[in-house]
């Protein structure tokens, strides 16, 4: 999928809003008792049917054939390029498709799909991710991915990945009428499954937003330890951290384990010698005397400060920083697709401290 904005910080939809995505709320359409019938696409007919829909548009074959429209209506409105098939029976009006990303329509699917699923199944892995407004980054979301509550019977086909794995009910909840495994049984599914970085980014945000701990996630794995990938999902896991506001930050958390960097701590408020506050900051490594700060324009984004007034800010900020003894490292979005650049970078201003007199003051995790 498209990669995030590095300097949008993370926001969890509330599972019982009935929003569609942390960026993604669509108009809810007025339902219409039933529409005329008609043997073409004429645009009273088009609009008709696209106000059909449900909250997300999804427009379902029973519910237009109720209203009157027969299937060789829907196969025109279909082939014509006015509605766009998401699943077997359900269809979006191809204006309402082409504004969603990826993401977007990825959650359609699963909310199509899941209307037509056994009562023994539920909404998985980046499915259920996708219905709970998780961060993801360059995770696949070609297939909608379903879980069977069942030892056997896995099964893929195209556009579709059924998982067989046992859940208890306290591991399924509802979102937007669909049965989708929890938070945090979803962050495990994603930490046996996904590559490391993937996995703590979305399970980063789910810390961050989604009111559960980390042992909440290694608990569920705990549930099923004879689970393919439980040793990589236990250590994706142990990793997580619900201080990081951001992909970017998370992923940065990532390249300091990765490149064999000591393990920052982070969003610590740093005060001067005095107890005078100086910053709150994203990476802090307090035995090299070093600050680490991912993509600082987020610190003062606002539609009412100017550009120049950010750039002073951050400057004076900075400053203070460094006048209390510490080493300030930075470095944004497109830098962390060349971690070895960034890692030189913050092992360079080790060196840098290493050569001067140690901060002053204290700091607050």
């Amino acid at each position: 999928m498209l990669a995030p904005d590095a300097a949008v910080e993370f926001g969890c939809k509330d599972a019982i809003s009935g929003a569609s995505s942390a960026v993604h709320n669509r108009e809810i359409h007025p339902q219409i008792e039933s529409v005329p019938p008609s043997s073409q696409c004429a645009p009273g007919l088009i609009r008709h049917c696209d106000r059909m829909g449900d909250e997300h548009d999804i427009i379902r074959r029973a519910a237009a054939l109720e209203r009157g429209v027969s299937d060789r209506e829907i196969r025109r409105l279909c082939g014509r390029g006015h509605w766009h098939r998401v699943h077997r029976g359900a269809y979006l009006p191809a204006e309402s498709y082409s504004q969603l990303d990826e993401y977007g329509r990825h959650h359609r699917r699963a909310v199509a799909v899941a209307g037509a699923i056994r009562s023994d199944a539920a909404l998985s892995h980046v499915s259920a991710a996708v219905l709970h407004g998780l961060a993801l980054w360059h995770t696949p979301l070609d297939d909608v991915h379903l879980t069977r509550n069942r030892a056997g019977g896995a099964k893929r086909t195209p556009g579709r990945n059924l998982h067989a794995s046992p859940f208890a009910p306290d591991e399924v909840t509802e979102i937007d009428g669909a049965r989708v495994l929890t938070v945090a049984r979803t962050v495990a599914d994603l930490a046996r499954t996904l590559p490391f970085e993937q996995a703590v980014v979305a399970g980063d945000h789910a810390l961050h937003t989604c009111g559960i701990s980390v042992a909440d996630v290694t608990d569920a794995l705990a549930r099923n330890v004879r689970h393919p990938g439980h040793a990589k999902g236990l250590r994706a896991a142990q990793f997580m951290d619900g201080r990081s506001e951001s992909v970017g930050e998370s992923r940065s958390r990532v390249l300091f384990v990765r490149a064999g960097l000591p393990i920052p701590l982070t969003q610590a408020t740093v005060h001067d010698a005095r107890g005078r506050w100086l910053a709150r900051v994203d990476f802090l490594l307090p035995d090299h005397g070093v600050i680490g700060e991912f993509d600082g324009r987020v610190k003062y984004r606002g539609d009412d400060v100017a550009p120049e007034e950010t750039v002073w800010r951050e400057k004076q900020r900075e400053d203070r920083l460094r006048d209390a003894g510490w080493t300030v490292v930075r470095w944004v979005w497109d830098e962390l697709a060349a971690p070895l650049v960034v890692a030189d970078r913050i092992r360079e201003a080790i060196t840098r401290a290493a050569r001067g007199p140690r901060p002053t003051g204290t700091f607050r995790v």
